[in-house]
């Protein structure tokens, strides 16, 4: 991010919340309903040294980096098959079609009577939320490859396995970058609404159950905890995505 952009994102920022604090100090609401940032950050301060909030990010952190790791185990070979071999394709794209606009949350009943309230539950509702667009940018990202440098690699002698390796795979990790930092959004989002309904632990829980005690502050605090977390992932993905594609990135 440029200097220029960097101040006055800062400046937005800073224009936001001191907007918040004097609506807040003014009273036009009751403040334990809309109390100020002020507030919420000591807050903020009383759960973290508690553990109360470390202890419930842990729990969600670890679920997340789980179940996308078993999405991307799934999605990329299936993904790589059904962009290059197009057998695969017409066998598993219209199957991937018909369970792909299932919401996320919408497999949690139906797991949770096959599994029960398990700590795998979680993960593996992620696991399922984190394949389909990971597995469907890969198809995407294999078929844009330019069949011209295919056909070069081909001619050359290399083997099918080390045109998979050195030309299909690198060309298509822009789009498999691009799939996983919108399941890592996905991700955040089915956790939080699992764990607010049927997960007895993690940030998602703490929200429901500071909700239920009329706790604002709390729920304020877990909602920029879950912003500041989704930020850091998602221009961690964009660096990562920037030092890996910049030289070759073929768009």
């Amino acid at each position: 991010m440029k200097g220029t952009d960097l101040k006055w994102s800062a400046v937005s920022i800073l224009s936001f919340f001191l907007l918040w604090e004097i609506i807040a100090r003014s009273h036009f609401f009751p403040s334990i309903l809309f109390p100020p940032p002020s507030e919420v950050l000591s807050a903020g301060y009383d759960l973290l040294r508690s553990g109360i909030l470390l202890k419930s990010v842990g729990h969600s952190l670890l679920r997340v980096f789980a179940g996308i790791l078993v999405g991307l185990a799934l999605a990329i070979p299936i993904g790589l098959l059904m962009g290059w071999v197009e057998i695969f394709d017409k066998m598993f794209g219209p199957i991937i079609g018909l369970l792909f606009p299932i919401p996320g949350i919408a497999w949690l009943p139906l797991l949770v009577v096959w599994m029960g309230l398990r700590p795998t539950l979680p993960i593996l509702l992620i696991s399922i939320v984190a394949f389909f667009p990971v597995l469907l940018n890969i198809t995407t990202g294999v078929k844009s490859v330019d069949r011209e440098a295919i056909l070069a690699a081909r001619t050359l002698g290399s083997s099918e396995l080390r045109i998979l390796l050195s030309v299909i795979l690198p060309l298509s990790l822009p789009f498999i970058l691009t799939g996983i930092r919108i399941e890592v959004a996905l991700a955040w989002r089915v956790l939080v609404a699992a764990e607010m309904i049927a997960i007895p632990t993690g940030i998602g829980a703490l929200m429901s159950r500071s909700e239920s005690l009329l706790q604002i502050k709390a729920v304020m605090v877990c909602l920029g905890v879950l912003s500041l977390i989704g930020l850091f992932m998602d221009l961690s993905l964009r660096y990562v995505e920037r030092r890996l594609t910049t030289n070759w990135r073929p768009f």
